[in-house]
């Protein structure tokens, strides 16, 4: 990369140049600027507010799946059935469904070389097991920490290559000469003055990760925001917005309670604001205990919130647990110290076949949920010590919490965006669809830096853009960001936590898992008033800059978000997926009264998805509708497949 320096309004800006730049420094911002390197782009830079930030360094769940094809035992598989299994889950586009599978052997063995230690048997076989929605047992685990040992091994690798890093910079804004992409701007968090970066650049595979910062009920960690709302201020589409996945986390730490904690059957207990505490599931299903705890055991699998579970089956603990948080008021816990229901001698017996089975093969058949979640999985005992959570003393607080964005940017089969030279990749890319398989979400990231990788080594335009062009291009990002940190910054008294809170509350109580139109018009309306005024109302210390920054972004995430979910209302869309959408006309999951009435999208094969695009000066949201891309045949006749491939760019 090169370096020079330019004055605007009397300070020092400076600019550096490099041939392509990775924003985020997740597990698919690391695989990008790696990728980049290996196919030959020695001057990539990647460009990060925080090595340490983003969700897959700090994330995890009890047994934290990765989802590829199987290779192991005597199971058939290939990518065209993996990749009917992406796409039957509804407004998927073809292409990327069949690269995500295509690829994910090669994405997968990468890691393993790299030293993600990924479990075989003495034959050498990578083992699998099933997941949710899964018909292969595709899914593998290196524990409950597997994305996090992916990023390590990543950035490793990234540091042995002396990648340039650009650390300590905040990206706020996408620059375009024309329609094209030509550089960054980006603010330095580690200047005492907070001073702007410009970054010069053709190519920028955006790695941001999905939009975290935009609920209160998050299990995203607290240090992951997204950047989302620069991508959609710079004309990318986006696609799938609604679709979401829900479930339950603990909430100090962020934490999936999935898996081992929900199938060792723990006690759910509310209190309210005087100290009361309600066994809330013994209250709603009386005693029919063996269902109440079946249901509890089955969370354990069937962890993401899902509409088509919410009526009779295991998302009615989901709708419970949302009950006494939200419409109740009072704070949900786990207690693993006793069985539920007062029961003193727990046997399996009393739960269906399918749990009672697997307790007793997992020789789990006695004691308390927490001597049943150490004798079959201690380190998910262990994780929350670490944290500072042990569970065999205290109770667990926990709520519905959003957990990873299915929609996002919209791209194409090489994961680049509306914009030319702007691509996608991770979490912020839009290529799953209503519902996936669990562990998908770590494959489509190291496929989407990969493939981004390709092409721009291939197909990227490296002509250098002109200084004098650069600037002019740039100066209006320059002046609106200027002069919006020293608004921010002239008031006094630092307001941002309290902001904070205040927009994110509003977004968790009318556009997370249970949607409601009204409430989704009076949120949306303010979530505009608080973007557009955001200079008058937001105050911030200048080491608080970048927080400021960030929360109006999510500002803006969140005028797109709400606003592809009204769209959807308003053109008759119904509940699916994790996303429940109340009505009138609805079905009443059993005992919980009309307020969670809905009515259910039988039609999950999702032929059609939503496109949305931001105007970033009236902040009105374009809502669009596309039939999805089909599935391609892929194969081929090798001696024609060969010519193209050897025919440098015929598979671009």
């Amino acid at each position: 990369m090169k370096e020079s320096t330019i004055t605007y309004n009397n300070k020092k800006i400076r600019i550096i140049t490099a041939p392509a730049a990775v924003v985020g420094s997740g597990a698919a911002g690391f695989c990008a600027a790696l990728r980049l390197h290996e196919y030959g782009v020695k001057d990539a830079l990647l460009v990060t507010d925080g090595m340490k930030r983003g969700t897959s360094r700090n994330t995890g769940s009890d047994k934290q799946t990765y989802y590829k094809m199987n290779i192991s035992g005597n199971a058939a598989d290939c990518p065209a059935e993996m990749a009917k299994d992406f796409f039957s889950g509804g407004c998927v586009d073809g292409d990327n469904a069949y690269a995500e599978a295509a690829n994910s052997l090669k994405c997968f063995l990468k890691l393993c070389e790299l030293g993600v230690p990924f479990p075989t048997n003495r034959l050498g076989e990578y083992i699998g097991y099933q997941t949710d929605h899964d018909t292969r047992a595709r899914a593998t685990s290196a524990g409950p920490l597997t994305s996090k040992f992916m990023t390590e091994a990543l950035e490793a690798a990234v540091l042995k290559e002396n990648i340039d890093i650009l650390d300590g910079s905040l990206v706020v804004s996408i620059i375009k000469a024309g329609e094209k992409v030509c550089g960054l701007l980006a603010l330095d968090t580690r200047s005492l003055d907070k001073e702007f970066i410009l970054i010069k650049t053709n190519n920028v595979v955006w790695a941001t990760g999905g939009p975290a910062g935009m609920y209160a009920d998050s299990v995203y960690p607290v240090s992951q925001c997204g950047m989302s709302g620069a991508a959609f201020e710079a004309g990318a589409e986006g696609k799938n917005l609604t679709e979401w996945q829900y479930g339950l986390a603990s909430v100090n730490p962020r934490w999936n309670v999935s898996g081992t904690y929900m199938q060792v059957i723990p006690r759910f207990v509310s209190v309210d604001s005087e100290g009361k505490e309600y066994e809330f599931l013994a209250e709603h299903f009386g005693s029919d205990i063996k269902r109440a705890l079946s249901l509890v055991f089955r969370k354990g699998y069937q962890w993401p919130f899902d509409c088509k579970k919410a009526l009779t089956g295991s998302s009615l603990i989901d709708l419970l647990v949302y009950r006494e948080k939200v419409l109740r008021g009072r704070k949900v816990y786990l207690d693993f110290r006793k069985n539920p229901f007062g029961i003193e001698s727990f046997s399996a017996s009393i739960l269906d076949d399918e749990g009672r089975d697997y307790l007793v093969s997992a020789k789990a058949d006695f004691g308390t949920p927490i001597e049943r979640l150490r004798h079959m999985n201690d380190p998910a005992y262990q994780l929350y010590l670490e944290k500072g959570v042990d569970l065999e003393k205290e109770m667990l607080e926990i709520s519905l919490s959003a957990q990873h964005n299915n929609g996002g940017i919209d791209v194409d089969l090489w994961w680049q965006t509306s914009v030319p030279g702007l691509f996608a990749a991770g979490e912020v890319a839009g290529t799953h669809g209503i519902v996936r398989p669990g562990g998908s979400a770590l494959n489509a990231g190291q496929v989407g830096g990969t493939r981004a990788a390709q092409y721009i080594a291939r197909r990227g335009d490296f002509t250098e853009p002109g200084d004098e062009e650069f600037l002019s291009a740039a100066e209006k990002h320059i002046e609106k960001f200027s002069e919006l940190c020293e608004a921010i910054t002239s008031k006094g008294e630092s307001n941002i936590r309290s902001l904070r809170a205040e927009i994110t509350d509003r977004m968790s109580m009318s556009g997370a898992a249970i949607r409601n139109a009204e409430k989704i018009k009076v949120t949306l309306s303010s979530a505009k008033e608080t973007l557009v005024k955001f200079g008058e109302i937001a105050s911030a210390e200048k080491n608080e800059l970048a927080d400021a920054l960030r929360l109006r972004d999510t500002l803006a995430c969140q005028v797109v978000y709400l606003s592809s979910m009204l769209d959807y209302i308003e053109k008759g869309g119904k509940s699916r997926g994790s996303s429940l959408y109340t009505s009138e006309n609805g079905t009443a999951p059993e005992g919980l009264g009309d307020v969670f009435a809905f009515e259910l999208d039988e039609d999950l094969i999702g032929d059609r998805v939503q496109t949305v695009k931001l105007d970033p000066d009236t902040l009105e949201v374009i809502c669009g509708e596309r039939n999805v891309r089909p599935l391609p045949e892929g194969g081929g006749f090798f001696e024609n497949e060969w010519k193209r491939y050897r025919e440098d760019g015929n598979v671009y």
